[in-house]
């Protein structure tokens, strides 16, 4: 991703103290129901989708072929998947994020990495199409609309491009917040699925990207926020904030694609990508699937330089915004396009990790490993954080 000069308000004809992100109140977990109430709705659709899948599968004759039969993604998952005519599967996935950078164009990429990222977490390479949604804030004048809108939907488009999938405009819409997502459909078949199940005690747990997105995108902001920033001082330089914000957009803006085509040529056993809930939520999801009997146990964190140090001084101060601390070493800092957490054979870990640094030019690391138990996880009470510097490309 090449990079681009940062966006400057007065560059569009707006005034310059426009942030974007200030038309947003809530971001990360905080836009989210609490796991347990999304588990509980997600629930009533799985119930009702397993019935349904049966009824199509016995009418068009799927239950005498079983390569045909379409495979279970869990019911915390947030694809909705049934069979088609000719043995193919169709996948569908939403997600909508709020603005949390003042970047629209970085938004609008961010955006479309994001509503990409459940596919990817199966090893889905290739999208057929986007159906693209765009929330502008009623509280912009039509001027300030008339200057972002352009900005994220082209981001949105262009990442889309790389992605190698096509968008179709959906609704534009005036809204209390600035939000933009999309709805992912494609049809393969069923066998191109890797399902989120078959983690066995023994297997290591690998993540494709650092953590504490959150806290750098919070943080900048405090550049304006004399109170705050005096507290964040005497542990990193403006320039280090600058530096962590820089990289928390371009890793959201990254596609996992390289990551997911990897996984699959190294037995990956399941993955799913880092959201909302942070790493820890998403270990959670992730060994609720599981067939086996295991837990999933994090030992490391790859945190974005300073991030980790900045977050100290914050971490019992509630942030309306984000809807709970700065808890980063605890692994519910929310994350936005994150990265995939991955269960693989303990002996093809560290080669994925070699060769997904050759390939898509970045690190992974060996983050936790999976053990005997009852379907739960955790992180340590000290794991061990890696300050990490993202290679900019």
């Amino acid at each position: 991703m090449a990079q681009r000069p940062i966006f400057n308000p007065e560059d569009h004809d707006l005034d310059k103290s426009f942030r974007m992100s200030k038309s947003v109140d809530l971001k990360g977990s905080a836009c989210s129901l609490p796991e347990d109430s999304t588990d509980k709705l997600l629930k009533i659709f799985k119930d009702e989708e397993n019935e349904l899948l049966a009824q199509d599968q016995n009418t068009m004759g799927l239950l005498d072929q079983p390569q045909s039969i379409v495979p279970q993604l869990g019911e915390n998952s947030h694809i909705g998947i049934r069979p088609c005519n000719g043995g193919f599967s169709m996948i569908q996935s939403t997600n909508m994020s709020p603005a949390l950078v003042d970047d629209p164009y970085m938004m609008g990429k961010i955006a479309c990495s994001s509503t990409l990222g459940d596919l990817y977490a199966i090893g889905i390479l290739k999208c057929d199409t986007i159906v693209m949604q765009l929330g502008l804030p009623n509280k912009f004048s039509d001027k300030e609309r008339d200057a972002i809108a352009p900005l994220i939907v082209q981001g949105f488009k262009d990442m889309a491009k790389e992605a190698k999938t096509d968008v179709i405009a959906g609704r534009t819409y005036l809204n209390p917040w600035c939000v933009v997502g999309g709805t992912t459909t494609v049809i393969i078949p069923p066998h191109d699925i890797i399902t989120p199940d078959s983690a066995i005690v023994g297997d290591v747990l690998v993540l494709t990207k650092p953590l504490g997105t959150s806290v750098a995108v919070q943080v900048h902001q405090f550049l304006e926020l004399t109170d705050k920033w005096n507290r964040i001082k005497p542990i990193a330089a403006a320039e280090d904030v600058e530096r962590a914000y820089q990289e928390a957009m371009y890793n959201m803006a990254r596609l996992n694609n390289n990551a997911a085509d990897t996984m699959r040529k190294f037995n990956a056993h399941g993955a799913t990508n880092v959201d909302g809930y942070g790493i820890l939520g998403a270990a959670k999801q992730l060994v609720k699937n599981q067939r086996n009997d295991v837990n999933f146990v994090i030992h490391n964190l790859p945190v974005i330089g300073k991030m980790s140090s900045v977050a100290k001084p914050f971490a019992i101060q509630q942030f309306s915004s984000y809807g709970n601390t700065f808890k980063l070493t605890q692994g519910v800092s929310p994350e936005t396009s994150g990265g995939l957490l991955i269960a693989f054979p303990r002996e093809q870990a560290a080669a994925y990790c070699k060769e997904i640094e050759r390939v898509d030019g970045h690190t992974a690391w060996i983050i936790g490993i999976v053990e005997k138990g009852e379907r739960k996880a955790k992180v340590i009470d000290k794991p061990r954080v890696i300050e990490v510097t993202t290679k900019m490309k």
